[in-house]
């Protein structure tokens, strides 16, 4: 947690104090950009957003407990003026590292798809061997990772993992410069956001930012890259660091020998290090969470952890994060894959694979739209509708949602074969599957977080 005083605050971010009585108070609370979630003795970080502008809650956030507003224009509160508050965060974000965590190795974690659960699972590799400081969810953004910072226990922490997230170009390359990483993974390049990016390259240029700002080898600097993954294992160009390579692929440094699906459709595999080799089983579900898992290992291997020891911690490792292929089994024998924190093309695929090999009578997917996707997004929205029935054995699609993309998606899987029920909204999708529960059926719900499917999954998952 912070624990400064509104001087020492105003002085590491430059600022100035604003209607404050006792500049001695200091921020015992979460530092949180909402005022909602604003706990006693916490800041509010005032951010003008697209719709939202949080100079508007000063007053509300004060009335919750907060001991001052972090602003970039006075407000009728005790403030810190800034000329802006998300380079503010940043500065703070920089200090508490340096300053309480220098000697500890930050680990960021990048990627079109996978970025949550495999920092989750890096963090459970890591958090074996010394104590570790961890983004909660997807909490990857230019306000989401510095808050996360300031919320932790920086003390004594032996290793940082932050997943970085990215809308654009130069987005990553600004978090290193807040958090400077010493290992950085890139996951994979996929067509998530492609429409706000401008294309596939774009987005391979983007995360890529992270391996650049890596430090020389010598320095102790090491690119973890996906060797199965051409775009990524390119990167390997882009960075003065070491390389350590993942994947399946022959020549990958930490592989995966003889990877399989169990019955309910958790990955288990022979793990390969430079090290040696182990076995893994995993408890997080789908054929994807082995590139996820490897990644993880990758990560451990390249901090000196033993082959070993990486695999036991990945076969202790539980799903940390909601929403995110959480599998759960109802009172009536029905179970729920709910994957619905959000979707794309790469990801929407990965759960219909693990779904398809799940041992089930019946199944059913509630599917949403993809949001973001750009020019081809009917075409990929179609893909999936087919893929669903080819790869997924879908026997049900309810298809949630009127627009253009979603027409595109159930005709795809109409046209295979599938039963497509077209719900216009959560509730004729909720009514709809819950016509079809029973034992040895298994539901999948997934979309992106737009659609509300989350809230569904859970729901459905409750009884």
């Amino acid at each position: 947690m912070l624990d400064m005083s509104l001087a020492e605050l105003a002085d590491v971010l430059s600022g100035r104090l604003h209607q404050v009585p006792d500049a001695t108070v200091r921020v015992t609370g979460p530092v949180s950009e909402d005022s909602r979630n604003i706990e006693p003795g916490g800041l509010h970080a005032a951010i003008v957003g697209a719709r939202v502008d949080g100079h508007d809650y000063a007053a509300q956030a004060v009335a919750a407990g907060a001991v001052a507003v972090l602003a970039q224009r006075p407000v009728d509160a005790p403030a810190i003026i800034v000329d802006d508050v998300q380079d503010a965060l940043g500065r703070l974000t920089r200090h508490l590292i340096t300053t309480r965590a220098a000697q500890a190795p930050l680990v960021g974690v990048t990627g079109s798809a996978g970025k949550t659960t495999t920092k989750d699972l890096t963090a459970r590799v890591l958090s074996t061997v010394g104590s570790t400081v961890v983004t909660p969810g997807s909490r990857n953004s230019e306000v989401g990772l510095p808050t996360t910072v300031a919320n932790a226990d920086l003390h004594g922490a032996e290793h940082l993992v932050l997943e970085m997230g990215a809308r654009g170009i130069g987005h990553i390359a600004y978090l290193t410069t807040i958090a400077p990483p010493r290992v950085g993974a890139v996951l994979n390049v996929g067509s998530a956001h492609s429409g706000e990016f401008g294309g596939v390259e774009a987005i391979a240029q983007a995360k890529g930012e992270l391996v650049e700002a890596l430090p020389a080898a010598d320095a102790g600097g090491v690119a973890v890259l996906n060797a199965d993954d051409a775009r990524v294992a390119a990167m390997a160009g882009r960075t003065k660091a070491r390389v350590l390579t993942f994947g399946e692929s022959a020549g990958a440094d930490v592989r995966a020998e003889d990877a399989r699906l169990d019955a309910a459709g958790r990955a288990e595999f022979v793990l390969v290090t430079p090290f040696g080799k182990a076995p893994v089983h995993l408890r997080v579900y789908g054929r994807h969470q082995v590139s996820n898992a490897l990644a993880a290992a990758a990560i451990g291997h390249a901090l000196g952890m033993e082959t070993s020891m990486v695999a036991a911690a990945l076969n202790d490792a539980e799903q940390a994060s909601p929403g995110r292929m959480q599998v759960s089994r109802r009172p009536d024998g029905a179970v729920v894959v709910n994957d619905a924190f959000n979707a794309n093309p790469h990801s929407m695929k990965a759960a219909l694979d693990s779904v398809g090999l799940m041992e089930a009578g019946r199944r059913v997917a509630v599917l949403g739209q993809m949001l973001e996707l750009g020019e081809g997004s009917g075409a990929d929205h179609a893909e999936v509708g087919a893929y669903a029935v080819a790869r997924g054995r879908i026997g049900t699609v309810i298809a949630l949602g009127e627009s253009a993309d979603m027409d595109c998606l159930a005709g795809a899987a109409e046209r295979v074969g599938a039963q497509v029920v077209r719900a216009g909204g959560i509730d004729q999708a909720e009514e709809a599957v819950r016509g079809l529960l029973g034992e040895d059926t298994v539901v999948l719900v997934k979309g992106s977080a737009a659609t509300g499917l989350k809230a569904l999954g859970e729901r459905l998952s409750a009884g």
